[in-house]
């Protein structure tokens, strides 16, 4: 019986030892349940093997984090990109009257979405408009599932970078971007990008993280 009593903590242990016994426990099962999410992190933003080749661009998650854009949904209900942690985001950025460029575009997220299998549920698609133009019905229907949102162009230009080595003339408007789930815009992909390239950039993303 004595020894029984050894086994179990004792009634004059001090009741903040105790307390730091059950901080650390606790940190242990916080730490074991954020490992996958923190291993994939690492992995592909610090470790690079020189074999990995990428299609888009790189971009550095500390330098371009989400700032406020203004954004709102069509009906005027705000909605932040932040919205969408947890989720792969495939974004891109066109004035309401939608050209032949930005249809390309959306239809091109659609495809490339579908493209995945059954990993597409991970990838969100949002179009972020820069005025206020009234947005065609039939386009509205006919990319159901991309997710509209108003933003101040302003905010938005100053946040999204371009491809300087493409020339002085491009805009953000000519890219298609990436946005990983825990928030950070992380990939650009080229003017006129080629769409199987752009797939399997999505695809290495996903092999290569376990979360979203």
């Amino acid at each position: 019986m004595e020894k029984s009593k050894e086994l179990g903590p004792s009634k004059d242990q001090p009741k903040d030892q105790q307390r730091k016994s059950g901080r650390w426990k606790l940190l242990l099962v916080v730490a074991v349940c954020a490992a996958p999410m923190i291993a994939s992190y690492f992995t592909y933003y610090v470790i690079k093997p020189e074999s990995r080749t990428n299609y888009g661009t790189l971009l550095d998650p500390r330098e371009y984090p989400i700032p406020p854009l203004g954004s709102a949904t069509l009906d005027g209900k705000p909605a932040k990109l932040e919205d969408y942690k947890g989720k792969w985001v495939l974004l891109q950025v066109a004035g309401g009257d939608c050209d032949d460029a930005c249809k390309t575009r959306l239809f091109a997220m659609r495809q490339l979405r579908l493209m995945q299998g059954k990993e597409m549920e991970r990838i969100e698609r949002v179009w972020l408009i820069t005025d206020a133009k009234p947005l065609d019905t039939m386009l509205m229907r006919e990319y159901d599932g991309t997710d509209m949102l108003r933003v101040d162009p302003k905010l938005l230009k100053a946040w999204l970078p371009v491809d300087a080595g493409a020339g002085t003339g491009t805009v953000v408007e000519d890219h298609l971007y990436m946005i990983d789930p825990l928030g950070n815009l992380m990939m650009r992909f080229p003017k006129d990008a080629d769409p199987n390239k752009v797939k399997k950039d999505i695809s290495k993303l996903l092999r290569a993280s376990s979360i979203g």
